[in-house]
């Protein structure tokens, strides 16, 4: 009964508030959230808390001070580098009187939910594991490496170090991106380095961690994420040059899709570039969008526009062979379409792969001359296509960002219909404007050109103590000011080829799906989020 009652007191609290927040309502199949009215503003020496929907809790499920059960000599927890340690030899977490400097935080990433029924290998051969687990890389200092929260042990199981160096003893680059091929049986990594592997490795300890550029490539991979055919879609974050005189980003990044002579081949098949054609009917490159709110440019951002689109091989492996290679040379050689730093993409659920939503960060600067018009506040965008291996399809603007809505990062549908979005705005457009990051919900039905919808807020970032001593310290020359959202992850762990993220519609906290995400930066806390009740 008292569960009853207080369900109806939730709905009717729902129902109430969204009358009152004009469009900041959630979609209908997805979880019912209350608007979060505000952002945390940014303040020198304010640590505020995070604000969620009234409806969510989260729970911290691993942070960078959780010591490892088996850490190395270089790195002993979670989210730091033994760069710089104090008198007992364990990293020197925050400054002192007697030593102004801190250990490189390492900055855990995209977060990757597995559910392994027979368990995994841990480096206690005597420990049972359990059954489910979350896999990050590191993106930040030296060497990079692989983590494994164990989410069913104790404290001293409870994160492994599964690598730090790959299967020919190099140590392993940074890390951004990551998710599971089925087909493959293994873990994808990206890095944000043009000139770094990217990675296939094993989920157990110890994880064999292989190159597999000479067929991916190389490049500012950020999002990596397979389709339903087994086709593996990379979505690329460059930031390049500004353009002259101005804070405005020329478009320096692209969406690849690496297409395996058979599902699970990571050695052996096609990298292609997405290429967007104007409405004259020619290709829109990095050359046509160099000049300040260049024509192209102006155009990819008009609601209610549609261009089409194809899909142009860069790479193979039977007539280029199998050295590692530079994928963003090669994209803009055969005239693919650069954005302004995209970050993540996903398949819309439901669609049999046909619809793929993918996000720019843009030039997180209020001063940049190309906010409003060019995608410089950033902008979600949505691929239409017969199916995942269709050499050709459509492309339409799905939200443009505003001063209030900004530096998207993190993209990961929760239902069906709602796709939910986390801010990287950064520490200048954070103070610019002074608001901290957010993360909101959007209806993939809405039309965001009409401004009565308008996101629904589910999380206003706080920022803990230790990032607002990094930003007051401009971050002891190694670390980032302020939190960032990272990892949005959305997922029921099914490591099959069934599981495939966009194969099945989220049914968020029932039949095993759950909800994950990153704070990253300062204390690097990774959370579940749950329902309040």
């Amino acid at each position: 009964m008292r569960r009853r009652i207080r369900t109806a007191a939730i709905a009717v609290l729902v129902v109430g508030f969204a009358a009152g927040v004009a469009g900041a309502a959630s979609p209908g199949d997805g979880p019912a959230l209350s608007d979060v009215p505000t952002a945390n503003a940014k303040s020198a020496g304010l640590a505020p808390a995070s604000r969620l929907s009234p409806e969510l809790r989260q729970i911290a499920v691993a942070q960078s001070s959780a010591k490892l059960e088996n850490g190395t000599a270089q790195v002993s927890y979670y989210g730091y580098d033994n760069d710089t340690v104090n008198a007992d030899g364990e990293p020197q977490m925050l400054p002192t009187p007697s030593v102004s400097n801190e250990a490189h935080k390492t900055e855990p990433d995209k977060n990757t939910y597995l559910v392994f029924p027979r368990g995994l290998p841990g480096a206690d051969a005597s420990y049972d594991y359990g059954t489910h687990f979350l896999f990050q890389g590191h993106e930040g200092g030296t060497p990079g490496y692989i983590t494994r929260i164990n989410l069913d042990a104790d404290a001293a199981h409870r994160v492994t170090l599964l690598a730090t160096a790959d299967t020919t003893g190099a140590p392993i680059v940074t890390i951004d991106g990551s998710t599971w091929d089925p087909w493959a049986q293994r873990l994808l990594f990206t890095t944000e380095n043009q000139n770094a592997p990217t990675y296939a490795a094993t989920p157990g300890y110890p994880s064999a961690v292989r190159d597999v550029s000479g067929a991916l490539g190389r490049g500012g991979y950020e999002a990596i994420q397979d389709d339903g055919d087994g086709n593996i879609w990379i979505v690329e974050d460059i930031g390049g040059a500004n353009k002259t005189g101005t804070t405005a980003k020329i478009p320096n990044s692209f969406l690849y899709r690496y297409v395996p002579r058979q599902p699970g081949d990571l050695a052996n098949g096609k990298l292609q570039v997405l290429q967007v054609r104007n409405a004259a009917g020619a290709p829109i490159t990095q050359a046509s969008q160099t000049a300040v709110n260049s024509p192209d440019q102006l155009a990819l951002h008009v609601y209610g526009s549609s261009f089409r689109t194809r899909w142009i091989t860069i790479h193979d492996t039977v007539s280029n062979g199998t050295a590692p290679f530079n994928a963003n040379v090669l994209a803009k050689a055969a005239d693919g379409t650069p954005f302004k730093r995209p970050e993540n993409g996903v398949f819309r659920p439901g669609t049999h792969f046909g619809e793929f939503y993918f996000d720019e960060t843009g030039d997180t600067n209020a001063t940049s001359v190309e906010n409003a018009s060019a995608g410089g506040w950033g902008s979600i965008f949505k691929l239409t296509q017969d199916g995942p291996s269709a050499n050709r399809g459509s492309l339409s603007i799905f939200l443009n960002g505003n001063q209030a809505h900004a530096g998207f990062d993190n993209i990961q549908f929760l239902s069906r219909d709602s796709l939910g979005v986390v801010e990287d705005a950064g520490d200048t457009l954070h103070g610019q404007r002074n608001a901290l990051d957010s993360g909101y919900v959007l209806d993939a039905d809405a039309d965001y050109g009409d401004a009565s919808n308008q996101p629904l807020r589910w999380l206003a970032e706080g920022r803990d103590p230790s990032a607002t001593i990094d930003s007051a310290f401009g971050g002891f020359g190694k670390n980032d000011g302020d939190n960032e959202i990272t990892g949005l992850h959305v997922s029921n762990g099914d490591p099959t080829v069934h599981g495939v993220l966009g194969a099945e519609a989220p049914k968020l906290w029932h039949e095993g799906w759950r909800w994950f995400y990153t704070q990253q930066h300062g204390d690097n806390l990774t959370f579940e989020v749950v329902p309040a009740g």
